[in-house]
């Protein structure tokens, strides 16, 4: 992303959309050729209309599974997920509905087993995020929201769909390179992502005996919908600048992760883990 593109983002309301975004996000690296690492399986795969989740289900897609695309109500990138899914010779399934609901998550995995009768992989990668100045101004509310949508949807679903899976399924959740930072403008958000963190090294430990694998991608700024829906002002424009390699990520480049924890091939050893895929940000752990 250029500087020149940066200085012209739009602010977007809260969840935000591809279709309001300047630059749009790259969510397919036509050189990323799949190898069947996923041939057969089925994954559910939340916040899947755009961003991170879009790319993944893309990716996904590339290396045959078949995919259960869970979203809030952005149906027209939810579409546009579905067709690119398609594209690539995938088959998928849209869920829309609010995974703070215990009864919306059942039900995602329900049209799961209903569709595909299996779950071999869940991302839980749906979330929320506001900014905040300062303590003072974290809105109840929105507090509320943010760990519904982030922690509380995470025991949900994958209570849900450990149902169904059986050794060598993989759940990989979205931590953030902010559980380990921490985010003075996103206090709320940040507690959220470090609560992901210990959920996903509890769970790792806790399904090791069922041959099941818990891990996790830990994102540093990354060009999605969230952001010019959370981020105003220097924040917005000088986004992801303040990394390493000097730029915001795009959700393509995110993908490959997923896809190395969810393959029984390439990390059937490998759990209670987090990659960090965040532009060369230091961190501990």
């Amino acid at each position: 992303m250029s500087d020149s593109q940066q200085q012209v983002l739009p602010h977007q309301s809260l969840p935000g959309d591809e279709a309001s975004m300047h630059p749009r996000a790259s969510h397919d690296d036509p050189r990323y050729r799949g190898s069947g690492k996923l041939d057969g399986k089925v994954a559910i795969i939340t916040g899947a209309d755009s961003g991170i989740g879009r790319a993944v289900a893309i990716a996904f897609a590339k290396e045959g599974a078949r995919c259960v695309l869970s979203y809030l109500d952005e149906h027209e990138d939810a579409e546009e997920s579905r067709q690119q899914v398609q594209r690539h010779g995938g088959d998928c399934v849209l869920v829309p509905g609010d995974l703070r609901s215990r009864a919306h998550c059942e039900h995602v995995v329900e049209q799961a087993m209903s569709r595909y009768g299996a779950i071999d992989v869940l991302v839980n990668h749906a979330g929320e995020q506001y900014q905040t100045d300062s303590l003072e101004d974290v809105d109840d509310e929105a507090l509320r929201h943010v760990f519904e949508t982030n922690v509380y949807s995470m025991f949900y679903l994958s209570r849900a769909a450990l149902r169904h899976m059986k050794p060598g399924a993989a759940i990989v959740n979205t931590v953030s390179v902010v559980a380990y930072k921490g985010q003075p403008l996103l206090l709320d958000y940040s507690a959220s992502k470090g609560a992901n963190l210990a959920f996903t090294r509890a769970l790792a430990a806790s399904l090791a005996d069922k041959g099941i694998r818990v891990n996790g991608v830990a994102p540093g700024p990354v060009w999605t919908p969230l952001i010019p829906a959370t981020f105003r002002g220097d924040k917005l424009e000088n986004f992801g600048k303040d990394v390493p390699l000097g730029r915001a990520g795009q959700p393509c480049e995110l993908a490959p992760a997923y896809v190395y924890l969810a393959s029984d091939i390439d990390s059937a050893w490998v759990t209670g883990q987090v990659l960090h895929v965040n532009g060369g940000v230091p961190v501990n752990g």
